[in-house]
């Protein structure tokens, strides 16, 4: 009920208003606010008002472009990055280390024996183009439906305009199921369509692709003229520079027999080679089951030789295996998904994990892997290790000393920065949840390309983790595959999107590695070593080792010191508000209640506003019902008096005498009668009887 009170007095007060104009309102505020500046204008001379009134117009401005400004800074969100530094125990790193070469060459001959073959017979066309060297005596014949899925072909760019397809295995066919050396240039039209241009942008991917994971010293390939395939090409001994314009390429079609091809040219034959080999074993070695390509792999009791982690023994039983598509059986020390992280007793390297390695050199697959060494990478508990993009190598015949130093990073979430706590907001699913792993960018960016690559090629990539109903890439079920994932691979708008939809984590932790390296074991020591080594591992009392499969390594905390980046707010509500008042107070003196003045002037104006439109609204009314009804309507006793006086009538003000005739005829008496008025009357006194005084007592 005091409610319904207090909301009737409210609505009463909004009706009746302030009280007073706009003018009278505004005179009011200039002469009791605080702000300095609108007193002066009511309260000087003509003069003195027009320049107080300018002054504060101007200051005015500069107070809310000053504000402006604040506001759009602080909506900027940006931050500022501040460095500390801390000494506590710290969990040692997870340590993943792999084979450079990620299966022995003896289990996995079986499957690539034809592959090798063909690029035998390959180099030899290109580095040995004589009749007596050619490989026509080659028994059993080669497989040339497979070279052809992805071939290698050489491009005479001698004319620039017209460069020439050069098909290193066209020749005829012979009864025996081989091609006689015919060796005939086929121009570039009659091939497909060749863009040289559109090639050559691909190299630089490519390179990138390989670089620093194949070498050429085994094969010289670069450093001969392809132009000895042709029957008129000059001797070797002959060959100048000017004539030494053939480049290697591999060949991708959208299907076969298709002319919609592309040609990716190196600028060293070796990686051309290489890269042609990676995709043909990445479609051969897709249709083996998992199983049987980590048991193609090195396993850990033949690779892990010795394990010391600070004064405690250590074997293979304390790695996790992990199997790593470009580097075959990975193992993991210190993953942390089993077991308790370990913690670092004390800095140095005598309390840091020590391995000693064999990589079996001889036992690499000379085509797919031409750089010798281990793989390792240091990185957080359950985290998966890209050894790709964030590993290191360490060389055989060496002893690597590997110092770590912490970085924490810890980035402010949004609307700071566009960062993720789990990855649960991030659009793109994790393929490689399924190692029960943390989520990083590069596990999305993965992702995100084998989704693409799934929905446009139709398969997945061999080298990344399927979804679920998918199968993995090959030249027999889906011969354009290469053609789609180098296309893919090169698409700068595929590849921004990726990145766009990925986030980095807010918070890392990242290891700086100080590495150093010396030769071991000694010459004068490596006898009684590899003795020691070759009985614990074959027990042999005959050396089976060598330095070029043993490695060394030792990693270990620098010192207890870590470093710990973290991002803050640059502009906070409380630095917002203190500028904005300071700002205000510096050019026109006020404070907050100046701004509460303000606000009440403010509210005073739209209730005289509100009033004003309420009374024209009601004028209006009143005016159109005066244009309908133009007399005023009758009073009550002028209904009466007409009922009573047959000879009463209502004029109006407008009304003629003239006019009486026409006017319509009384209304019909209501329903009820009205009273008797007689009744009223004062009767005299004689006519009163004696029983009227009675009841008067």
């Amino acid at each position: 009920m005091n409610l319904k009170k207090y909301f009737i007095r409210a609505l009463h007060r909004l009706q009746k208003g302030p009280g007073y104009t706009y003018k009278e309102l505004l005179v009011w505020y200039c002469d009791n606010t605080n702000t300095h500046g609108p007193k002066r204008i009511i309260k000087e001379g003509p003069k003195k008002k027009l320049i107080w009134f300018f002054l504060t117009l101007l200051f005015a401005s500069l107070v809310f472009w000053q504000w402006g400004i604040l506001i759009n800074t602080y909506l900027s969100y940006n931050v500022t990055s501040s460095l500390s530094i801390g000494f506590k125990t710290m969990k040692f790193p997870a340590v993943t280390v792999c084979n450079a070469n990620p299966y022995k060459y003896s289990e996995a001959k079986p499957l690539l024996k034809e592959l090798d073959r063909l690029i035998d017979a390959a180099l030899e066309r290109i580095l040995q183009p004589s009749p007596g060297n050619s490989s026509e005596s080659i028994s059993p014949p080669l497989d040339l439906e497979l070279w052809y899925q992805i071939p290698l072909v050489l491009i005479d760019e001698h004319d620039k305009d017209n460069p020439i397809i050069l098909d290193i295995f066209e020749t005829n066919q012979t009864a025996a199921g081989m091609q006689s050396s015919t060796d005939t240039p086929t121009p570039a039209g009659n091939e497909s369509s060749v863009d040289i241009a559109a090639s050559a942008g691909n190299e630089s991917f490519v390179g990138n692709h390989t670089a620093g994971n194949h070498t050429a010293g085994n094969h010289t390939a670069g450093n001969h003229t392809a132009g000895n395939h042709t029957a008129t090409a000059p001797s070797p001994a002959n060959t100048t520079s000017e004539e030494k314009k053939y480049k290697l390429a591999v060949k991708l079609c959208s299907h076969p027999g298709s002319d919609n091809c592309t040609y990716r040219n190196f600028t060293s034959a070796a990686q051309a080679v290489t890269e042609w080999y990676i995709l043909q074993s990445t479609s051969i070695l897709s249709k083996v089951p998992l199983q049987e390509r980590i048991r193609m792999g090195y396993q850990a009791e033949d690779m892990i030789l010795a394990c010391l982690y600070g004064a405690e023994p250590c074997n293979y039983k304390n790695f996790t295996q992990i199997y790593h598509p470009d580097h075959g059986n990975c193992y993991i020390f210190n993953w942390g998904m089993d077991e308790e992280a370990l913690n670092s007793s004390n800095p140095g390297a005598e309390f840091g994990l020590k391995l000693i390695l064999d990589i079996r050199q001889q036992d690499y697959i000379p085509y797919l892997s031409s750089a010798a060494g281990a793989r390792l990478m240091l990185h957080q508990q359950k985290s998966f290790p890209f050894l790709k993009d964030q590993g290191i190598y360490a060389m055989p015949g060496t002893e690597t000393s590997i110092g770590v130093l912490v970085d924490e990073l810890e980035r402010m979430g949004y609307p700071y920065s566009d960062c993720t706590m789990n990855g649960s907001d991030v659009p793109v699913k994790n393929l490689y949840s399924e190692y029960n792993t943390s989520y990083s960018i590069q596990a999305c960016l993965r992702s995100c390309f084998q989704k693409d690559m799934t929905e446009i090629c139709g398969c997945g990539h061999y080298m990344f983790p399927l979804p679920q109903g998918v199968k993995y890439c090959n030249n027999e079920d889906y011969p354009g595959w290469a053609y789609c994932y180098s296309s893919l691979r090169s698409s700068i708008r595929h590849r921004q999107i990726c990145i766009d939809s990925c986030k980095e984590t807010c918070n890392d932790t990242q290891y700086k590695m100080t590495i150093s390296m010396a030769d071991w074991p000694s010459e004068a020591s490596e006898d009684w070593i590899f003795h020691i080594l070759s009985y614990e591992r074959d027990m042999s009392t005959n050396v089976t080792l060598d330095r070029n499969g043993i490695i060394k390594l030792n990693i270990y905390f620098q010192e207890y010191n870590y470093r710990t980046i973290s991002e803050s707010a640059a502009t906070t509500i409380v630095w917002l508000l203190s500028s904005l008042g300071g700002q205000f107070g510096f050019w026109m003196g006020g404070s907050v209640l100046c701004l509460i003045e303000f606000g009440e002037i403010i509210i005073d104006s739209l209730w005289i506003t509100v009033i004003n439109i309420i009374s024209w609204c009601k004028g209006l009314k009143q005016r159109r019902a005066q244009a309908r009804y133009p007399d005023a309507p009758p009073t009550v006793s002028e209904l009466v008096e007409a009922h009573t006086n047959l000879g009463f009538q209502h004029e109006g003000p407008g009304t003629l005498p003239r006019d009486r005739d026409k006017e319509q005829e009384l209304p019909p008496e209501p329903g009820t009668p009205p009273p008797n008025y007689d009744s009223l009357r004062v009767q005299p006194l004689d006519g009163l009887g004696p029983d009227s005084d009675a009841e008067t007592e």
